[in-house]
């Protein structure tokens, strides 16, 4: 019975990761955008970074990469930092309004490609 227990637990503990991320098939890749403004919000953090970028209408939330990834490409926290001018090209969130999911990212005439 403790067994059985014990392993409920680590499966309990394996999903809740799991649950906190999403797929991409929830954004429309027929529909590309692209997003140019200021950054308002940064948060450099997993399961995806995510910039709130002050478009010409809107303001809209930027899905980036994982940390590890941007970092390994060198978009370091300081890169997509509040205040900086970014161009965002990516696909439109289905679900959720003024939400995209970046492909890549310009600042200061560098590109960060996120796959």
């Amino acid at each position: 019975m403790m067994r059985r227990f014990a392993l409920l637990l680590a499966l309990l503990g394996l999903a809740a990761p799991a649950a906190a991320h999403h797929g991409w098939g929830s954004y429309d890749a027929a529909r590309p955008i692209t997003v140019t403004g200021p950054i308002v919000a940064s948060q450099y953090e997993n399961p995806h970074a995510t910039l709130r970028v002050r478009g010409d209408d809107k303001v809209w939330t930027v899905t980036l990469a994982p940390t590890s990834r941007l970092a390994a490409r060198g978009a370091a926290a300081s890169v997509v930092a509040v205040g900086m001018l970014v161009s965002a090209y990516g696909y439109p969130s289905t679900v959720t309004r003024d939400e995209m999911r970046a492909e890549r990212i310009t600042i200061d005439g560098k590109t960060y490609e996120m796959r």
